[in-house]
């Protein structure tokens, strides 16, 4: 069952996580015990991160370095596959622009569909550590809305070479991501609901936001994209705070506004186990008003918080 289809079936709000692809050289054992803390609580699907190569560069001596390619959290394909025969879940992998080409992405989505796995989540993904804006691979996209139309392609059982499959097998789905606070490369809120608006009317089927921590900024998301003509599922990307300093590398790093209040509560803990607490308080009381509000799901980003996430679905779900 498609992930839109299960969340739209479920009389009321879904439950679904995130979870990241063991380092490089690591075991899966942490993944698993992370899927096992959480899955008391019905989830409805699990989605996978995707991570590019990177460049680092290695010393050889004599003041040489060698540039060397380097891709930190392989196996997005084999944990999905491996969570969805272990556990009976519907996983969906990430696709990413980002560090890909169209060949390699061909040779994704042929070993997904071979593993029975169709539903994806697309994205354009971030760029390098060592660019200053993002910039494709060579023979890669620039935009989702590229990847979704190679996506739609396969689905046509056409190849990137233009030659047609023999076989065609069921067909992706896919949701993709939006940005409540805006994307911080976009130069105003309509010119992302735009692409947003581009991205859904190309073939995705729900969308999944960036983490945020004021419910106001995703109410008037979802009536500014109701009034854009976007109306499929908008489904609330939530993940409590944990830690301090977390008020300055969320901002940061995801380009999210942390409210006063919670910021002013923060401040006031002793230490990070008080700062736990009031996370999770905070994300109790934002969870309940988005689900008095009907949304069909919440998607918990699960990296470093697991603990925390099994402490509120204890008290929403």
């Amino acid at each position: 069952m498609k992930v839109v289809d299960l969340i739209n079936s479920n009389q009321h709000t879904a439950f679904s996580f995130e979870v990241l692809p063991p380092l490089k050289g690591t075991g899966i054992e942490k993944l698993y015990a992370t899927i096992d803390l959480l899955r008391e609580f019905d989830p409805k699907y699990i989605n996978i991160t995707t991570h590019r190569s990177e460049y680092v560069y290695q010393e050889l001596g004599n003041g040489l370095y060698q540039r060397k390619r380097l891709r930190r959290r392989p196996g997005t394909v084999a944990v999905a596959a491996a969570i969805q025969n272990k556990y009976g879940l519907t996983t969906v992998p990430h696709l990413l622009c980002s560090g890909f080409t169209r060949e390699d992405t061909e040779y994704v989505l042929l070993d997904l569909q071979f593993l029975g796995i169709t539903d994806l989540l697309v994205l354009r993904g971030d760029k390098a550590k060592h660019e200053s804006r993002f910039i494709p691979e060579e023979g890669g996209y620039s935009h989702a809305i590229e990847l979704e139309e190679q996506i739609n392609r396969f689905n046509q059982g056409i190849f990137e070479d233009g030659s047609p499959m023999t076989v065609t097998r069921t067909p992706f789905s896919y949701g993709v991501a939006c940005y409540p606070e805006k994307h911080d490369e976009a130069p105003n809120l309509e010119t992302d609901l735009m692409w947003l608006k581009r991205k859904v009317d190309a073939g995705a089927q729900y969308a999944v936001t960036q983490l945020f921590y004021d419910n106001r900024r995703y109410f008037d998301f979802v009536e500014r994209a109701r009034k854009a003509g976007i109306t499929v599922p908008i489904i609330p990307g939530i993940k409590p705070l944990k830690r301090a300093a977390q008020l300055s590398i969320i901002p940061k790093t995801f380009k999210v506004d942390i409210p006063q209040e919670l910021a002013v509560e923060v401040s006031r803990c002793k230490d990070d186990d008080q700062v736990k607490q009031v996370g999770i308080e905070w994300c109790v009381a934002q969870c309940r008003e988005l689900m008095e509000h009907g949304v069909p799901s919440l998607h918990f980003y699960s990296v470093a918080a697991e603990d925390s996430i099994r402490e509120v679905a204890k008290q929403i779900f």
